[in-house]
């Protein structure tokens, strides 16, 4: 399955236009996990939180003058903030690309991929997985299809070395292990 998604990493953009309005639209690629975890806090917000809200606001609306009532106030903030955060999340699912890693070439660093490097300099080993912008947190060990490291992993096999500009000076690593 090598040739399915030859130029996956290149960002699809379509154009439409409405009402003499055009929209670039870009394809949000999405590691199924990533895509899953999306749905999921959608879901929440919609089945969950909204509904929540929905009752606050009523209950505050109850206690009377709704110019100093500071509950009704903060319910209708939160609601706010959950319907653009709905708003948002439908968006990006709209757009989202989910890639499979299984799909991917093996041997050679996809997206989707965890990699395990060697510090040159200390013999420090770190793995990362590469995954989409909206998926990335360094603390998970989720790095950004779009940052430096991953771009210059991109490609890459084991055994290769790699060579990362940092603030502290130039970092080199080895590949030493690629699992999908």
């Amino acid at each position: 399955m090598v040739g399915i998604l030859p130029n996956f990493f290149k960002i699809l953009k379509v154009s439409i236009s409405r009402y003499g309005e055009t929209m670039n639209l870009e394809m949000i690629p999405f590691t199924p996990e990533g895509f899953s975890d999306l749905q999921n806090e959608l879901a929440d917000l919609k089945k969950v939180q909204r509904p929540e809200v929905i009752q606050a606001i009523a209950e505050a609306r109850a206690h009377g003058d709704l110019k100093e009532n500071a509950e009704y106030h903060a319910a209708r903030e939160k609601q706010a903030f959950i319907e653009a955060r709905i708003a948002d999340l439908e968006d990006k699912l709209s757009r989202a690309q989910v890639i499979k890693p299984e799909q991917q070439e093996s041997g050679v660093i996809r997206f989707g991929a965890w990699v395990t490097l060697s510090d040159e300099g200390t013999g420090e080993e770190k793995k990362y997985r590469i995954v989409g912008d909206l998926e990335a947190d360094i603390s998970k060990n989720l790095l950004s299809l779009s940052s430096p490291m991953a771009k210059a992993l991109l490609g890459k096999g084991e055994d290769d070395i790699i060579e990362i500009r940092a603030p502290k000076g130039n970092k080199e690593y080895v590949v030493l292990r690629i699992e999908y």
